[in-house]
């Protein structure tokens, strides 16, 4: 179920590192190197398919990772969205 404004707000604030980007959370990380950064994505790539849920990852310059959230089927943010942050955060 899409969350209200003001649920949002009470999750985003407890959440360290993301931001809300329209109907979207947004993380950025820089890594030491390129494979620092793939071997991440790789560690995040188990999470989301544990979960069944599936950030949008964006790998840029050589050592930069850009991730966002969000739930298609509900159109917006979700319950969902903000677990699969919290387990994210736990990889770096």
């Amino acid at each position: 179920m899409k969350l209200g404004e003001e649920q949002i707000k009470d999750r985003l604030s407890r959440l360290a590192d993301w931001r809300r980007e329209g109907d979207w959370l947004t993380r950025d990380l820089k890594f030491e190197n390129f494979k620092a950064a793939l071997e991440f994505v790789n560690r995040v790539a188990d999470e989301a398919e544990d979960m069944d849920h599936h950030p949008d990852i964006l790998i840029h310059g050589w050592n930069n990772v850009r991730l966002s959230v969000t739930t298609h089927s509900e159109g917006g943010l979700t319950e969902k969205d903000f677990k699969l942050a919290e387990r994210i955060n736990a990889l770096v």
